[in-house]
Protein backbone atom coordinates (compact mmCIF):
# COMPACT_ATOMS: atom_id res chain seq x y z
CA UNK A 1 0.00 0.00 0.00
CA UNK A 2 2.18 2.71 0.80
CA UNK A 3 6.49 1.83 1.18
CA UNK A 4 8.65 3.61 3.53
CA UNK A 5 12.56 4.00 2.89
CA UNK A 6 15.22 3.28 5.03
CA UNK A 7 15.88 6.54 6.16
CA UNK A 8 11.97 7.53 6.63
CA UNK A 9 11.60 4.94 9.09
CA UNK A 10 14.43 6.19 11.20
CA UNK A 11 13.33 9.72 10.95
CA UNK A 12 10.14 8.85 12.42
CA UNK A 13 11.26 6.48 14.84
CA UNK A 14 13.82 9.13 15.76
CA UNK A 15 10.76 11.48 16.13
CA UNK A 16 9.07 8.70 18.01
CA UNK A 17 11.52 9.12 20.45
CA UNK A 18 11.25 12.90 21.22
CA UNK A 19 7.30 12.70 20.75
CA UNK A 20 5.76 9.56 22.63
CA UNK A 21 3.22 8.67 19.59
CA UNK A 22 2.02 5.50 18.24
CA UNK A 23 0.83 6.46 14.71
CA UNK A 24 1.39 8.43 12.00
CA UNK A 25 -1.40 9.56 9.90
CA UNK A 26 -0.57 9.91 5.72
CA UNK A 27 -3.03 11.03 3.42
CA UNK A 28 -4.17 13.56 1.56
CA UNK A 29 -7.07 16.76 2.06
CA UNK A 30 -8.75 19.40 -0.56
CA UNK A 31 -6.47 22.38 -0.79
CA UNK A 32 -3.73 24.47 -2.28
CA UNK A 33 -3.56 25.72 -6.03
CA UNK A 34 -3.04 22.23 -7.63
CA UNK A 35 -6.26 20.92 -5.83
CA UNK A 36 -4.77 18.43 -2.51
CA UNK A 37 -2.27 18.84 -0.64
CA UNK A 38 -0.83 15.73 1.57
CA UNK A 39 -1.44 15.03 5.18
CA UNK A 40 1.23 14.01 7.28
CA UNK A 41 1.11 14.06 11.47
CA UNK A 42 1.56 12.23 14.39
CA UNK A 43 -1.43 10.71 16.34
CA UNK A 44 -2.58 8.60 19.34
CA UNK A 45 -5.42 7.13 18.27
CA UNK A 46 -6.51 5.28 14.67
CA UNK A 47 -10.22 5.55 13.87
CA UNK A 48 -12.33 2.60 13.41
CA UNK A 49 -12.41 3.06 9.36
CA UNK A 50 -8.24 3.30 8.84
CA UNK A 51 -6.56 1.25 6.74
CA UNK A 52 -3.12 0.22 9.52
CA UNK A 53 0.38 -0.52 8.24
CA UNK A 54 1.83 -2.15 11.40
CA UNK A 55 5.82 -1.11 11.10
CA UNK A 56 6.57 -2.68 14.80
CA UNK A 57 7.60 0.42 17.08
CA UNK A 58 5.12 2.39 14.79
CA UNK A 59 1.86 2.11 12.41
CA UNK A 60 0.81 3.89 9.13
CA UNK A 61 -2.88 4.90 9.42
CA UNK A 62 -4.63 6.17 6.31
CA UNK A 63 -8.37 7.55 6.03
CA UNK A 64 -10.58 5.57 3.75
CA UNK A 65 -10.75 8.86 1.62
CA UNK A 66 -7.29 8.78 0.96
CA UNK A 67 -6.50 5.32 0.04
CA UNK A 68 -7.18 5.40 -3.78
CA UNK A 69 -4.51 8.84 -3.86
CA UNK A 70 -1.69 7.09 -2.04
CA UNK A 71 -1.83 3.69 -2.83
CA UNK A 72 1.24 2.43 -4.28
CA UNK A 73 3.09 6.03 -3.20
CA UNK A 74 6.78 5.94 -1.33
CA UNK A 75 7.39 8.35 1.83
CA UNK A 76 11.34 9.21 2.03
CA UNK A 77 13.18 11.33 4.50
CA UNK A 78 15.61 13.35 2.36
CA UNK A 79 18.31 15.83 3.07
CA UNK A 80 18.51 19.14 0.38
CA UNK A 81 21.32 21.01 1.27
CA UNK A 82 20.24 23.02 4.86
CA UNK A 83 16.67 21.72 4.10
CA UNK A 84 15.35 17.95 5.07
CA UNK A 85 11.86 16.46 5.07
CA UNK A 86 9.50 13.71 3.85
CA UNK A 87 8.85 13.16 0.58
CA UNK A 88 6.01 11.81 -0.89
CA UNK A 89 6.91 9.80 -3.84
CA UNK A 90 3.51 9.25 -5.89
CA UNK A 91 3.50 8.16 -9.21
CA UNK A 92 -0.25 8.90 -9.23
CA UNK A 93 0.68 12.46 -9.07
CA UNK A 94 0.02 14.36 -12.48
CA UNK A 95 0.69 18.29 -11.52
CA UNK A 96 2.01 20.30 -8.53
CA UNK A 97 1.84 23.63 -7.83
CA UNK A 98 5.13 26.27 -7.87
CA UNK A 99 5.85 25.99 -4.55
CA UNK A 100 5.57 22.30 -3.88
CA UNK A 101 3.09 22.26 -1.51
CA UNK A 102 -0.32 21.15 -3.28
CA UNK A 103 -0.31 18.40 -5.58
CA UNK A 104 -2.91 16.94 -8.74
CA UNK A 105 -3.87 12.78 -9.57
CA UNK A 106 -4.41 10.87 -12.11
CA UNK A 107 -7.39 9.23 -10.90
Amino acid sequence: MVELTNEAITQILSLQEKDAFKYIRVGVTGGGCAGFEYIFDSSLDANLDDTVIDYGKFSILIDNHSVQYIEGMTLDYVKEGLNSFFKFINPKEVASCGCGVSVNFNI
